[in-house]
């Protein structure tokens, strides 16, 4: 369990901080840092250990070593909120308890025991009803059960119950995960004004531009930055641009003094080679010519010793410099083209008599809220199944498609990467495959390991290599809230090898920045009454 004391400034000091799992992995090593008392969005890309983190510092992991202080009691969200089906919005808020004890004193139950249930919460019933007033319901609805609530819903009661705790820390992982363009700004308002320490992992930049400050979780190191995420974002660049240059500079300085070291020792052969031909000639005395070989060998020691000094000094400089620059986030892709003709009809999205087609390699977008309908409509796209009624609809008219799962399975958990690629590109070279992993940052031992071992963001990048190197390449591609549960690397990732793509591509999001980075030809708008709208760009 966390302690309880910590420097006034900060709400969370980790201290050496390491963690293991039962099987033996690591998950964090040695790690210190602080988070302080106001907003701070958490960063790291998938498998840095983000989550583990928040776990361990709300009491539900304990470290193999290491502490972690807190100024106050931790309220903690997980990303997936686990309720059965008869659980009511008081239990989600986390009050049906005190309800419970204030109803049954109010019937006439004086036992202690409520009253202990209570504690200091006799004004509960108010303060639940100003905060389902503020998200649009109502004090009646603590009794509503959660099976009605749509899960964008159930995720903003549930922040808004640990808002209602007061608890000195809070802890939010993945909160916008699933949820719609208006319960986000909902939930981000929440945010503006929460009070207390508030610590929130996400990959939603939107969402990140609320903190007061950002936190990055990256090879064990936990640092820490005043400002959104767009102010250390520009920030981080700013020095990985300036430690790439000083790692360029530091790699010309260690060529330089290799190549004097070796134009050194060219001319010390020269010389030996002709102080032994004038020994043999006979043209200076031996004893003299024994002293002059003798003072040179000691005058090319020494040049050698100063010399090896210049490049062991200029490989640490080096070195130092490699260390600061990161491993390159960037891939590099050359896709094999799906020959899509601009005149090829790939897909048609209906509603009633309304229809809406994507021609050759378009883009297009459908957004909604939840519950509109977007995943039932790719579903039928991709099945082949005839629409709900009164839902819009769609087809393809290739069969050459390819899906991006979000829950990332379709693999072959026993098999590496390789092996999982060859699956799916049978006619394609080995060596080839190699080289298309290494452009997705997946090299070395990495793509023979079985892909249960991977982190998220290689298992990841494992999916989007079967998506994009099929054989026959697909000729669309059809993607549900793409980057749900991505770190934002991963995220640029996506995008960056989206834009490579030649084909057709059909996305369903709520992430409009990363939409808006896709060349969009057409959204498709759907607003949940069983109608579409096709619009030119991304609602405001």
């Amino acid at each position: 369990m966390p302690h309880t004391s910590t420097t006034p400034e900060s709400s969370v000091t980790i201290v050496s901080l390491s963690f293991s799992w039962p099987d033996g992995s690591v998950a964090l090593s040695g790690v210190d840092g602080s988070f302080g008392a106001g907003r701070t969005g958490l960063v790291g890309r998938n498998g840095s250990g983000k989550s583990t983190l928040l776990r361990l510092i709300a009491g539900r992991l304990t470290p193999s070593s290491g502490r972690i202080e807190t100024a106050g009691d931790v309220g903690y969200l997980p990303q997936t909120v686990t309720l059965t089906g008869d659980s009511t919005v008081a239990e989600l808020l986390g009050i049906a308890d005190v309800l419970e004890a204030l109803r049954a004193i109010e019937s006439g139950d004086a036992d202690a025991r409520h009253f202990e249930t209570i504690g200091d919460d006799w004004d509960v019933e108010a303060r639940a009803a100003e905060s389902l007033d503020r998200l649009g319901f109502s004090a009646a609805d603590v009794d509503r059960s959660v099976a009605e609530l749509s899960g964008g819903e159930a995720m903003l009661i549930a922040v808004a119950g640990l808002r209602m705790h007061r608890t000195a820390i809070t802890l939010l992982d993945e909160p916008t995960n699933n949820l719609d363009r208006p319960t986000r700004a909902r939930l981000a308002e929440m945010i503006d004004d929460w009070p207390g320490a508030l610590i929130v992992v996400s990959h939603d930049l939107e969402l990140l531009e609320h903190m007061d400050a950002t936190a990055e979780l990256h090879d064990g190191a936990l640092e820490t930055f005043g400002g959104p995420y767009s102010a250390w974002k520009a920030h981080a660049d700013q020095e990985q641009a300036a430690a790439v240059q000083a790692a360029r500079a530091a790699q010309q300085v260690l060529k330089t003094e290799k190549r004097q070291r070796a134009e050194a020792e060219t001319k010390l052969a020269r010389r030996e080679r002709t102080a032994k031909k004038a020994q043999r000639d006979g043209g200076v005395p031996r004893i003299v010519a024994g002293m002059l070989a003798d003072s040179a060998q000691g005058s090319a020691g020494a040049m050698r010793s100063v010399l090896d000094q210049k490049v062991r000094v200029a490989q640490a400089a080096l070195d130092a410099a490699d260390a600061r620059v990161r491993d390159d986030d960037r891939i590099s892709l050359d896709l094999p083209d799906p020959a899509v003709p601009r005149s090829r009809r790939i897909a048609e999205l209906t509603a009633g008599e309304r229809s809406v087609f994507v021609q050759g390699p378009e883009r297009l977008a459908i957004v909604g809220p939840n519950g509109s309908g977007k995943s039932t409509l790719l579903g039928h796209m991709i099945s082949g199944a005839e629409p709900t009624a009164g839902r819009p609809g769609g087809r393809l008219f290739t069969d050459r498609v390819g899906v991006l799962p979000q829950r990332l399975d379709g693999l072959d958990e026993s098999a590496g990467a390789l092996a999982n690629l060859q699956a799916a590109a049978p006619g394609t070279a080995t060596g080839q495959i190699r080289n298309h992993l290494a452009r997705l940052l997946l090299r070395g031992d990495t793509v023979d390991r079985p892909v249960s071992t991977l982190s998220g963001g290689e298992r990841f990048r494992v999916c989007l290599a079967k998506l994009l190197f099929a054989d026959p390449p697909h000729q669309v591609l059809v993607l549900d809230e793409p980057t749900n549960n991505l770190d934002t690397t991963s995220v640029d990732q996506l995008a960056d090898a989206l834009n490579a793509y030649r084909g057709a591509l059909i996305v369903a999001s709520h992430d409009y920045p990363f939409l808006n980075r896709l060349g969009l030809d057409t959204v498709v708008e759907l607003p949940g009454d069983g109608t579409l709208r096709q619009r030119d760009d991304l609602p405001e």
